[in-house]
């Protein structure tokens, strides 16, 4: 098990070592990492220019194009390029702030070109993202202290940034089937699309749609043929109601193939494309992560023991975690030392409960 500070953009691994990637990168426009560092200017400046506050918590962005706005401001936003009072220039790797999607996408598809070489080739991709809506000041969910995650919890404003050529404000960008076809046209095999269905969604202050209670997981692959253990993710085979596949035929006169046997020696049927997991809190940090639930059968599936499994974008640590539960090799890389630091802790919390269990 490791986790690496490095970016996803630049893999420290050697070509065709992993055989599964399971990850949830940066969603577009939602929230900032608080991977910024300025350079140059005054060391002592705080680099934010002071707006007042109208809009119930968000920050004012009127007039201040080129700032970024941050949740503990309380009433200041952080310069976004270059501060206008001591000259600093703001660096940030991170990605998910990008000006449109296009330019997210297209960072996407860069990283994943990075995956694809360290990935086997009969290895597998396992991607989840979600969604955003458009406008103008494309404002999202940032957790507190610039430890962010996935689903988290209060406002942010990125100011600057307007809807795209052909999205109109409101409208839902659709940026998890841009980058799966973009994806797609890049090479890789688009080879499921599963919903991950929550029934404890965050609620939403929306009185002119539904809430959204759903997500997407890709699978995708580098060749047509590839390592996947069905057996290991069947589910629990059901009949209408009935107990089992004889109540089932006798009571509908049919004979129907029995769906817990498959003539291979395999019990239940195969994993459906709908997953209904709760979201699942974790206690050393105030947002909610990639929950284990999702992450174990794609882990499952995707490899064997002793398997190297990828997390790019490895923020707690979840699926080094559940790698390292199941006897794989966990390898995860993450920017944010913050977000390190909750790793370590986490998945050496794993370790000592797998020890008590044993």
């Amino acid at each position: 098990m490791s986790i690496i500070n490095a970016n996803a953009l630049h893999i420290p691994l050697a070509n065709e070592t992993v055989q599964t990637v399971v990850t949830s990168p940066p969603y577009y426009g939602l929230r900032d990492y608080g991977t910024a560092r300025w350079e140059g200017g005054d060391p002592e400046c705080d680099h934010k220019q002071a707006t007042a506050r109208n809009d119930g918590g968000r920050a004012n962005i009127n007039g201040f194009h080129g700032s970024l706005a941050t949740d503990s401001d309380k009433g200041a936003m952080n310069y976004r390029d270059t501060c206008g009072k001591c000259g600093a220039i703001r660096v940030d790797n991170q990605l998910g702030l990008e000006p449109t999607p296009e330019a997210y996408v297209a960072n996407m598809v860069a990283v994943f070109r990075e995956v694809k070489r360290v990935l086997r080739d009969d290895g597998t991709l396992w991607l989840n993202l979600g969604d955003s809506y458009a406008s103008g000041n494309m404002t999202g969910k940032q957790g507190p202290n610039g430890i962010t995650g996935n689903r988290a919890q209060n406002t942010i404003s990125i100011p600057g940034r307007k809807p795209t050529n052909g999205l109109k404000e409101k409208d839902l960008v659709g940026i998890p089937w841009r980058v799966a076809f973009a994806l797609q046209a890049d090479g890789w095999y688009l080879r499921s699309d599963i919903i991950w269905a929550k029934p404890n969604p965050m609620p939403e202050s929306v009185t002119d749609r539904p809430t959204k209670a759903h997500e997407y997981i890709f699978l995708l692959t580098k060749q047509a043929r590839y390592y996947y253990d069905a057996d290991a993710v069947r589910e629990e085979a059901t009949y209408g109601g009935y107990k089992d596949a004889r109540s089932y035929n006798g009571k509908n006169g049919g004979d129907v193939e029995d769906p817990k046997w498959d003539g291979r020696g395999a019990t239940g049927r195969n994993r459906r494309t709908v997953w209904t997991i709760p979201t699942a809190p974790y206690s050393g940090a105030h947002f909610a992560t990639f929950p284990p639930d999702l992450v174990r059968p794609c882990v499952l599936a995707g490899s064997k023991p002793g398997d190297i499994v990828l997390d790019p974008f490895s923020g707690s640590g979840t699926v080094v975690m559940v790698a390292q539960e199941y006897g794989r090799r966990g390898v995860g890389l993450e920017l944010n030392p913050k977000y390190i630091e909750l790793a370590l802790d986490r998945t050496a919390q794993a370790r000592a409960q797998m020890v008590m269990t044993l």
